[in-house]
């Protein structure tokens, strides 16, 4: 298969994760008070896991070989300035869209690296797709619940928009195959951008509200998470 199209159906197979999340959220023969508590709660938790272990197992590794400490440090600080900045915007506006921009925010620069990697002969992609994977199931749930308490769009909208969205996977994985490979400077802070900005985003959204008095089924969620990232990176050569 050329590794064109393997990065193509990689970064689609990544993106459609996001509409099958919301397909699962849309579920309403589940008892809702079961739902609305530990279910989504342990959801919201294992893609903070899912999402920590692409950092710790891709994104810092891989950006780190490639430039000096100080550089590192900067672009991961940088990545935790941006997501600040857009998690302030959203707040000041009362959007209801903060789930779906912080998925796209982390989603479209992974996607770019996963191309890249491909392009150079890294073997870590088909990794990498597997980690976008596990965060977008997550994520995409908790976008549909977020989006959908408030007026205007249709559940059946919000599940075909998200697969529309899936596509800026394969642009961005493409684009990162074709522009970025003999730059790898540049893939490396593109990597650690979006490490510091995933730390922002489960420390200030993810964490906190993915926590439950006297239920420990979200703790055990998020050690899950990680838990398949750490499977992955193991049995991928």
């Amino acid at each position: 298969m050329p590794t064109w199209l393997t990065v193509t159906l990689l970064t689609l197979m990544a993106g459609m994760t996001m509409p099958l999340g919301a397909i699962i959220a849309s579920i309403e023969h589940i008892h809702r008070d079961w739902l609305e508590q530990e279910f989504r709660h342990s959801v919201m938790a294992f893609g903070g896991g899912a999402l920590f272990s692409a950092v710790a197992l891709v994104l810092v590794p891989e950006g780190t070989e490639e430039l000096p400490a100080h550089f590192s440090v900067l672009w991961i600080v940088l990545g935790g300035l941006i997501f600040c900045g857009l998690d302030i915007l959203l707040a000041r506006y009362h959007s209801p869209t903060t789930q779906l921009v912080a998925m796209l925010s982390d989603f479209i620069p992974e996607a770019l690296a996963l191309g890249a990697t491909f392009s150079a002969g890294g073997k870590s992609g088909p990794l990498l797709a597997i980690l976008i994977a596990l965060q977008n199931l997550p994520e995409g749930f908790n976008a549909y619940r977020e989006m959908n308490q408030g007026p205007g769009i249709s559940g059946v909208r919000i599940v075909v928009v998200f697969g529309v969205l899936a596509l800026l996977g394969p642009i961005a994985g493409l684009g990162g195959f074709l522009l970025l490979a003999q730059f790898p400077a540049v893939v490396a802070a593109i990597k650690l951008v979006a490490s510091g900005g995933i730390l922002f985003l489960v420390f200030q959204d993810i964490a906190p509200q993915a926590r439950l008095e006297k239920a420990w089924a979200p703790a055990l969620g998020a050690v899950l998470g990680f838990a398949l990232g750490v499977l992955g990176h193991e049995l991928l050569p």
